[in-house]
């Protein structure tokens, strides 16, 4: 049975990290168009909230960003990479709308933005064998959204794998296409990531609220877990 494993090299680089999951099944993600008003305002309040992680005018000396882009040194990463939750504030710090993508995305979009936390999520049914978190041998396969060649891991690199490659590098900076949520999508494990207490404080309130949006507006009920040094395997997906 599949199940979210996080390698033991994650945690000598980060041994106070937190991964929080959300698993949810047999849900409805195709965009009904009377919705997309709905989005767009949770997308924008959300925005508008985040505003509290970008006070300092000098946007690289935020906290939220600096301390990702500290994390980032600690392995090996493509030039000019950025954590995702640093892509969602340089939008918003540069005035940027954030348009619906489709319901999952824009709701796990919007949490990241108010909770200053990076956030993903992957389709269950296109992994191949167990979803890690850990350190690339170097190779594996990766393509990327939009990119018609393969732009394999790094070794030293920290990414999300399975048995057929690379699912999402440099942590959650960019996803394949191979497992990326799309409107067919009927199965989904999300993922919240934290690296101190501080930021496992804000991610476990995020995971709840993503929770609950999830069961509002799908009815479904998800699973939460938090995987931590001490708890690094989840239960079957």
């Amino acid at each position: 049975m599949t199940k979210v494993v996080v390698d033991d090299k994650f945690w000598e680089l980060f041994p106070e990290a937190q991964i929080s999951t959300l698993v949810i099944h047999q849900f409805d993600n195709h965009v009904d168009e009377k919705d997309d008003p709905y989005f767009a305002k949770l997308l924008s309040d959300s925005a508008k909230e985040s505003e509290k992680f970008i006070s300092n005018e000098s946007f690289k000396d935020n906290e939220v960003v600096d301390e990702w882009r500290q994390a980032f040194r600690k392995f090996k990463t493509k030039k000019g990479v950025r954590c995702s939750i640093e892509a969602l504030l340089k939008r918003v710090s540069q005035g940027r709308a954030f348009s619906p993508i489709n319901p999952l995305v824009d709701i796990y979009n919007s949490v990241s933005l108010k909770y200053g936390v990076p956030c993903g999520g992957e389709n269950i049914n296109a992994f191949d064998g167990d979803l890690h978190l850990g350190e690339a041998k170097g190779g594996e396969g990766f393509k990327p959204l939009g990119a018609t060649e393969d732009s394999p891991a790094l070794p030293g690199e920290i990414i999300y794998y399975d048995n057929a490659g690379a699912i999402c590098r440099c942590l959650n900076w960019r996803e394949a296409q191979r497992t990326m949520l799309t409107e067919d999508t009927t199965d989904s494990v999300l993922v919240i990531e934290a690296i101190n207490e501080n930021q496992a404080k804000r991610a476990s309130e995020a995971i709840v609220e993503l929770k609950k949006l999830i069961g509002n507006y799908f009815k479904v009920e998800g699973r939460i877990e938090h995987l931590t040094k001490s708890h690094p395997e989840s239960k079957s997906l």
